[in-house]
């Protein structure tokens, strides 16, 4: 053990750790879950202390030596290195104030190893022209724009272009519609999944649509969103140096105090990884009912069988990678839950509750990446179209009289399908029985190839 001190007094700290006394009393003080602060947040902080520097030295606030040593460190987080030296929970103070401290103090100790000297102060040195309060919201940014481009916006397009390819393999097959769970009209099987790739699209759209708001950033708000003790122009210096290590165009927030105290940004990210969830559980759904049987449910879609399905039954497959997926659309609803009334609680000029909402965005997005990268590999691109069920289930169904409304109107229309269901025979039966219709008229105009459009 060694002895670390600070305004309070002293505190032990375990040799190996390179952090300092205010890490050390979060770790006493918050034994609190299992939960640790996510490491793209940790990564997210590492580009922004090293952007930081980098500023600062531009700024003529630190020198280039100080600058060369916090940059080290910073690479070295970066790589993948050091993740055991963060181990804060995500359950600390509001405004992640030790999450701040912890990456100042590991830079701070590993810094001055590099330099052979003490060169580094965690205060003065690595959170120069900053404060917890704009570099934990800013920090939150990062990492969320970062998931997003980096994980989860490749998974959807892998996933759309999948459906591209489902839509392609089942041109032409004519199925019948269901609304409300009843039988309805005819439809390709290849509309049906453009509808599911529209949604995957749509959901596209709409996080990219939250970009813009994420992109800006808290840094130069300092304390309370005056920039008291950092120097005119860091934050647009800052973002520039961000800018050009990520390629993405970070901008500083042009209302410092809405970048403290508002989280709508998250919100609204949050509302769209929401609205992907919904669409994404509206899909699984749609699949597993499609392919529920194999032969006492609708059976039409045939997934794949990627492990036995049950303890008991041989030769089960269940659709398992549907049920994951609706889990996890699931948990991303509630996480949303959490992170509007998280972004509720800003008292005056600051949020503390950013420590949650970074939980919440990052398990969201990486469950969502995940879920759809599974969810393509393992089911979508294996289905098959079970064309002999198709056919029995369209032939069968009593919604084809739809077309003849024009023909004899929906009153009559309607009668012979009751009158068909009711006495078990076939619609054609049903209309020459009530005398409605010939044979050769009833094939003339009931075709379902025809009922898949707007009338010519």
């Amino acid at each position: 053990m060694r002895i670390e001190e600070d305004v309070l007094g002293t505190i032990e700290v375990a040799d190996g750790c390179y952090w300092k006394s205010q890490t050390q009393r979060s770790l006493e003080n918050f034994p609190i879950g299992k939960e640790k602060m996510p490491e793209p947040l940790i990564r997210a902080f590492a580009l922004l202390k090293l952007s930081c520097a980098r500023a600062n030295l531009r700024s003529g606030i630190i020198t280039s030596f100080q600058e060369a040593a916090i940059a080290h460190v910073c690479r070295r987080i970066l790589d993948g290195e050091l993740r055991d030296q963060f181990p804060l929970s995500v359950w600390q103070t509001g405004s992640g104030t030790q999450t701040n401290m912890n990456l100042n103090e590991v830079i701070t100790t590993l810094g001055n190893q590099f330099a052979g000297t003490d060169i580094l102060h965690p205060n003065d040195v690595v959170n120069a022209s900053q404060s917890s309060n704009d570099t934990f919201p800013s920090a939150l940014h990062i990492m969320a724009v970062m998931e997003i481009k980096d994980r989860l916006l490749p998974a959807l397009e892998t996933m759309a272009e999948c459906l591209r390819t489902l839509e392609s393999r089942f041109a032409g097959i004519i199925k019948i519609g269901r609304t409300h769970l009843q039988d309805a009209t005819p439809l390709y099987l290849s509309g049906e999944v453009s509808g599911w790739r529209s949604m995957i699209e749509h959901s596209q759209h709409q996080i990219l649509d939250t970009l813009p708001y994420l992109q800006e950033l808290a840094i130069g708000a300092t304390a309370v969103g005056s920039g008291i003790n950092s120097p005119e122009g860091f934050d647009a210096l800052f973002c520039r140096i961000l800018s050009r290590e990520t390629g993405i165009d970070f901008r500083p927030d042009p209302n410092k105090y809405h970048a403290l105290t508002s989280k709508d940004a998250c919100v609204f990210l949050s509302g769209a990884l929401k609205g992907l969830a919904a669409n994404l559980m509206k899909i699984a759904n749609d699949i597993r009912w499609l392919a529920s049987g194999p032969r006492c449910g609708i059976g039409e879609l045939i997934i794949p069988a990627n492990e036995p399905g049950s303890s008991i039954m041989p030769g089960k497959v269940n659709p398992t990678q549907c049920e994951a997926v609706t889990m996890v659309a699931l948990q991303v609803m509630g996480n949303d839950a959490s992170v509007g009334m998280a972004a509720s609680q800003g008292n005056f000029e600051l949020n503390v509750f950013m420590p949650l909402i970074a939980e919440n965005l990052c398990q969201s997005i990486r469950l969502l990446a995940d879920a759809s990268d599974s969810f393509t590999r393992r089911c979508l691109s294996g289905l098959e179209a079970n064309r002999p069920v198709i056919e029995s289930n369209l032939e069968n169904s009593l919604m084809l009289v739809t077309c003849l409304n024009p023909v004899i109107g929906y009153k009559k229309a309607a009668r012979a399908a009751r009158t068909a269901h009711e006495q078990g025979i076939t619609l054609k039966e049903a209309i020459l029985s009530l005398g409605y219709l010939s044979g050769e008229e009833f094939d003339e105009y009931v075709q379902p190839e025809k009922m898949v459009h707007p009338l010519s």
